[in-house]
């Protein structure tokens, strides 16, 4: 493989038995292939875990830009949100 760089990395008995087993059964060319695959998946869910990260705090600063928090009626709360299923639902039929 073209410009590739090469690191140890040390897995679990278990682990290895997979890497084997997924070469084995031919759905792979060598372990290295599986852990390439495996750091493209882990790579991807960690940038979705890091813009999580970031809206969150964005959200947080909107927040406490919005100004002081006031006390919330959560029943009034609770009926609104049905009021608006409910009519949800029949706007689906």
């Amino acid at each position: 493989m073209a410009n590739a760089e090469k690191i140890s990395v040390s897995v679990t008995p278990q682990q290895a038995e997979l890497l084997r087993g997924a070469v084995e059964s031919g759905a792979y060319n060598s372990s290295s292939e599986v852990i390439r695959e495996a750091v493209r998946d882990w790579a991807a869910k960690w940038q979705v875990r890091k813009d999580d990260i970031e809206r969150l705090r964005q959200l947080w600063d909107e927040g406490k830009a919005s100004g002081k928090a006031v006390a919330a009626d959560f029943d009034a709360l609770r009926d609104e949100a049905r009021h608006e299923l409910n009519a949800a639902r029949k706007y689906a039929r």
